[in-house]
């Protein structure tokens, strides 16, 4: 059975990396920046959503958003109030999102009409680092409230993310939080990783986040102009 195990997973995600690339190609024609959030459940990636987007578009960035969950429609609804274009993709069990679900969802949507589309993955620290969305920014949230060991017990996706953003830095004193050893840890795991602390709720590092995020995407497409958003 082991076998036969592996080979069926194997075509699932030769499928997918094939479906992924061609939304990359797709979302590179339309010049829109995709970033995958991952992270474990109660992380605050939601919240750490919510503020980034009505930072976006307070700046005038058109941006959208895919929230994944198993169930409820709760945090497409709590993101809406960004003002951002929000639509949740229900897994009916499925403990990541994949490639697939992603092409469907955007079927009328104008991407030439976005620069950012956020991908709000569902909350697990395992399946997800094994699928690509075609996106061109893979973000794992790490909060304060997990413990700093997170990275040693999840190596694949810190491996797999180009930055981590810690969250809910505002109560890092509280809950005794060690920054330096937690530091330490991503930086065995991932050399180099960008890291960035914040707290949605109070602003912390947002402004930072906001600029490390656009200099990326200026980085992918150095001569992109301003687009006008969908609502």
């Amino acid at each position: 059975m082991k076998p036969r195990i592996l080979e069926i997973t194997q075509g699932v995600l030769e499928k997918n990396d094939r479906l992924a690339q061609a939304l990359r190609t797709r979302f590179k024609a339309s010049e829109v920046y995709v970033i995958n959030m991952v992270s474990s459940p109660g992380t605050g990636k939601t919240a750490f959503l919510e503020a980034t987007l009505r930072m976006l578009i307070a700046e005038g960035h058109p941006a959208a958003a895919l929230v994944g969950d198993l169930e409820t429609e709760n945090d497409a609804k709590r993101l809406a109030r960004s003002g951002a274009a929000v639509r949740q993709i229900l897994t009916g069990g499925n403990c990541h999102l994949e490639a697939e679900m992603i092409e469907t969802n955007l079927q009328d949507w104008d991407l030439n009409e976005l620069e950012y589309l956020f991908i709000e993955n569902v909350g697990n620290l395992v399946c997800p680092a094994s699928y690509d969305l075609g996106e061109s920014l893979r973000l794992v949230l790490l909060s304060v409230t997990e413990g700093e060991d997170k990275p040693l017990k999840y190596p694949t996706v810190f491996n797999s993310a180009a930055a981590a953003i810690i969250t809910k830095a505002d109560l890092a004193e509280a809950v005794e939080f060690d920054r330096e050893a937690a530091l330490e840890n991503i930086e065995s795991v991932r050399p180099g990783m960008v890291v960035i602390e914040t707290s949605a709720k109070k602003g912390q590092g947002m402004e930072q986040w906001l600029a490390y995020l656009k200099a990326q995407r200026q980085k992918q497409y150095p001569t992109a102009k301003a687009v006008v958003g969908v609502k």
